[in-house]
């Protein structure tokens, strides 16, 4: 796969690789997408929007250089509860690769860090030196027009060029949650959505605090996804219930949603409408109870994103997707090409529970 570089969210030659329910692929136009959807359908988006969560700034001990990346709250009430969890590298920007940039000076707690116009508190280490819990200092209104207004969106260095604001908003996005963006959403427009209800579909929204995708380190990067907390709408919960009554699918846009959806559901299938935390780490042991389909972006084998789908499809099935996305030079990262995988008809082991995410925030 090629990296996608350009910060274009619907490029016109954008596609999306379709894997069916008995495995079968086939390529679309990423366009096309509602195409595949069938009367009675629902399909659910992330509507959280993006946060400036990256902070250049210092550690005031030692005067060093530092940026900070916002990766995981508490609850969805921000505005009440300055804390973060947070992964701080060292001097450098996003021009250098993730995994290449140098550690922050020895965190402690009670260390500040200055942040442009604000001050951030470690209030301790989360089992590693890169990974803290910081508390900010100030009024609620200072602290979030510092981060508006100092922050900037995360990004790695498959894109040269500074993402702005409103590169990874997605077009429904609504209040600013998410720490990166839930760039799934990024295939939606008004005519797709126009299309849908046209087709027969529904269309609903959650919303997800979306989390860091990756951290630079092999040992951080295996806690992901951190706990992320969700809100569902009433509404959304009852359309999901009149899909599933009608027989229709519930199509995730993302692997966010899938997170949300799966954790508030019951055993009976039905969604628990309010707000919750997600802490399931979906996997191939993971049994589905609540998404049918999902589209996604093009994942590599080994990261959170494609652990998710194999809750989705078997490992041969998976690994013929990456073949087809390979050949195809399919484009990979939150503004290249999609797939969408319809929940597998094969009868693959599903033995344990979902393992845990991180909890030192809840």
């Amino acid at each position: 796969m090629i990296a996608a570089s350009v910060a274009v969210q619907r490029p016109a030659d954008a596609r999306l690789l379709v894997i069916d329910a008995l495995g079968t692929p086939r390529e679309i136009p990423r366009r096309d997408f509602v195409s595949v959807l069938r009367r009675g359908d629902i399909v659910v988006a992330n509507d959280a929007a993006t946060m400036p969560a990256s902070l250049a700034g210092r550690h005031v001990a030692t005067g060093a250089p530092i940026e900070v990346r916002l990766a995981a709250a508490r609850s969805l009430d921000l505005r009440d509860d300055a804390r973060f969890a947070a992964i701080v590298f060292g001097a450098g920007d996003h021009r250098t690769r993730t995994e290449d940039r140098p550690p922050p000076p020895p965190l402690a707690p009670g260390d500040e860090i200055a942040l442009g116009p604000i001050r951030a508190t470690v209030e301790r280490l989360l089992e590693h030196p890169r990974l803290a819990e910081l508390r900010f200092t100030g009024t609620r209104d200072e602290i979030w027009s510092a981060i508006a207004h100092h922050g900037r969106p995360i990004q790695y260095a498959h894109l040269p060029a500074a993402l702005q604001t409103w590169d990874v908003w997605t077009p429904i996005a609504a209040a600013p949650f998410a720490f990166e963006a839930p760039s799934a959403g990024f295939t939606l427009d008004w005519r797709s959505l126009g299309e849908l209800r046209q087709r027969g579909a529904g269309f609903a929204t959650i919303t997800l605090a979306a989390g860091i995708s990756s951290t630079g380190d092999p040992v951080l990067d295996a806690r992901l996804p951190f706990d992320e907390p969700y809100r569902i709408p009433v509404p959304t919960a009852s359309a999901i219930r009149r899909a599933r009554l009608s027989g229709g699918r519930v199509i995730a846009i993302g692997t966010t949603v899938v997170r949300a959806l799966e954790s508030a559901a019951t055993r009976d299938t039905s969604i628990v409408a309010g707000d919750g935390v997600a802490t399931l780490r979906l996997g191939a042991s993971t049994p589905l109870q609540a998404v049918d389909a999902i589209l996604s972006g093009t994942h590599e084998p080994g990261t959170s994103h494609f652990e998710l789908l194999r809750a989705f499809a078997a490992d041969a099935t998976l690994a013929r997707m990456s073949e087809a996305l390979e050949r195809g030079h399919f484009r990979t990262h939150e503004f290249g090409d999609s797939i969408l995988i319809e929940r597998s008809r094969d009868a693959f082991p599903r033995t344990t529970s979902p393992h845990q995410g991180l909890r030192g925030l809840v």
